[in-house]
């Protein structure tokens, strides 16, 4: 029997693999306040997959085409006078109100919202980890490829541009990055709870990294103990996986903060 037959299996390398990506991604939108671009992003994710279902398209390649458009056409809106919060906080509710009435247009079409809001990482198939790995891949090649010019971006525009960096090429790197995560994520955690998995682990590794590359690395940990850890308790509970992933990382962040100030102190 080979042990990838094993649906637990399955749904714990689907985890890793997603916290795999979302890690060092979170990392540079922790640094940079972008988590209202992350969940706009994210919610688009739903008409991505309402328009794979009408044409009959694979998933994955509809869900990442319509975040990455999203990611581009708030990057090209947010130079143009618009407030950033507020740009954001529109596409991300239109998006998500587009994708559920596209979806109830579908006919002939039995569509389960709730794994695609919420996740279902439980019914992860072979072709589903091939796709989350294979996702997990091109974004840590793609970080640690630029990683430098990244975190030269992300740390001081005039220092980037001295450099000879483009921080909108960066930026842009960033978007396809982003896209990619949201489309390989949908699966685990749900459209709804996507951008969670890119900010707390990070957000939680924070107090605990000296350097950029130790918050990436601690990240990414944080993010694989919420995976196998939620998907743990989602058993022993029997509670909704994708959700109960995000609350152990809620509780790594919630640990994290409260012992802050003691290792400070000590």
């Amino acid at each position: 029997m080979n042990f990838l037959d094993d649906f637990i299996i399955r749904a714990a390398l689907a985890g890793l693999g997603v916290a795999v990506a979302a890690a060092p991604l979170g990392c540079f939108v922790v640094w940079r306040r972008m988590a209202y671009f992350g969940e706009a992003t994210a919610h688009a994710a739903i008409l991505g997959v309402a328009l794979s279902l009408a044409l009959s398209l694979p998933v994955f390649a509809g869900v990442l085409t319509v975040a990455l458009l999203m990611a581009l056409t708030v990057s090209t809106l947010s130079g143009r006078g618009y407030a950033m919060d507020t740009l954001l906080g529109v596409m991300a509710h239109a998006s998500l109100a587009a994708g559920l009435v596209a979806v109830s247009f579908l006919t002939g079409v039995r569509v389960d919202l709730m794994a695609y809001l919420f996740g279902d990482i439980l019914a992860v198939s072979r072709g589903d980890l091939a796709v989350i790995w294979g996702g997990a891949g091109i974004v840590t090649t793609l970080v640690v490829w630029r990683w430098s010019a990244l975190l030269t971006a992300t740390l001081n525009t005039d220092l980037a541009y001295a450099s000879g960096i483009d921080p909108r090429r960066e930026q842009l790197i960033l978007t396809l990055a982003l896209a990619v995560v949201v489309a390989v994520a949908i699966k685990v955690v749900g459209a709804l709870l996507i951008a969670a998995m890119l900010i707390i682990p990070a957000a939680a590794a924070r107090s605990f990294s000296r350097t950029p590359e130790a918050m990436a690395l601690v990240a990414a940990g944080i993010g694989a103990v919420s995976a196998l850890g939620g998907l743990a308790a989602s058993w022993h509970f029997d509670t909704p996986t994708g959700p109960t992933i995000v609350c152990v990382s809620a509780l790594l962040f919630a640990g994290s903060a409260m012992g802050a100030p003691l290792r400070r102190s000590g």
